[in-house]
């Protein structure tokens, strides 16, 4: 029997999954799992997902040498070193740091999958060496869009199908959202950053003066980094 390759194409839809049998992609382009592959590329020891705000500050009490990284809405929560902009997560920055993070979407649909058999996290960044490393596990494989705050979005969608564009040619079944979501990068796929200028939340960043992460976000293969959950923390998978 194939092994199966589907798509959840928002948390809010995740009960309809059993986590349990699957190796879970968490996905959420715009922009925190961007910035997570950056930072694990660029040297962070770990990075510390969160639901809430209260955690990232919790942590911070229990140990001052982390960092603390929080967003909501788009904009970083004040008093917190940073939020979740992939330039905050270059190697000056958080080189042999550990970053406690809080998102409004990406961390949200991780805790929500943690009952994955592993979960690892996705980006346009780490496109080609997450998919090599798929292909070779033998396991069933579901991509969760994180979406925005419960709803779909196009970008998480869009990096979904380049996913199954990838793997599709390999021994899975898929379900039609991923037939859908792979659909939808054929369409875009030649100029991605003109095809996502629509998405909302691209305008929601661009209100607040930062085109250059959307810009960032969508580069293919910057690096080969793939942060793995291991306890409570994403590590480079070795």
């Amino acid at each position: 029997m194939n092994n199966q390759l589907k798509v959840c194409l928002t948390p809010a839809l995740l009960p309809l999954y059993n986590a349990e049998d699957y190796i879970v992609v968490i996905i959420d382009i715009f922009r925190a799992t961007t910035s997570i592959c950056y930072g694990i590329e660029n040297g962070a020891t770990a990075i510390i997902p969160v639901s809430e705000v209260e955690e990232c500050i919790a942590y911070r009490e229990k140990e001052s040498a982390y960092l603390v990284a929080a967003e909501r809405d788009g904009e970083i929560v004040a008093g917190f070193d940073f939020g979740n902009s992939p330039f905050s997560y270059t190697k000056e920055k958080v080189a042999g740091k550990t970053i406690v993070l809080t998102t409004t979407n990406g961390t949200h649909a991780l805790h929500l999958s943690r009952k994955a058999k592993k979960i690892v996290i996705g980006s346009f960044l780490n496109l080609t060496s997450l998919c090599a490393w798929l292909k070779v596990q033998n396991e069933n494989i579901l991509l969760v869009c994180s979406g925005w705050k419960g709803n779909f979005n196009l970008e998480d969608t869009l990096f979904a199908g380049a996913v199954v564009d990838q793997l599709k040619s390999g021994d899975f079944s898929t379900d039609d959202p991923a037939i859908a979501a792979n659909d939808l990068y054929q369409i875009a796929k030649d100029d991605l950053d003109g095809y996502l200028k629509k998405t909302s939340h691209s305008e929601r960043l661009k209100k607040l003066g930062i085109e250059k992460d959307i810009e960032f976000c969508l580069k293919v293969d910057l690096t080969t980094a793939i942060p793995v959950l291991e306890g409570d923390s994403l590590v480079n998978l070795q």
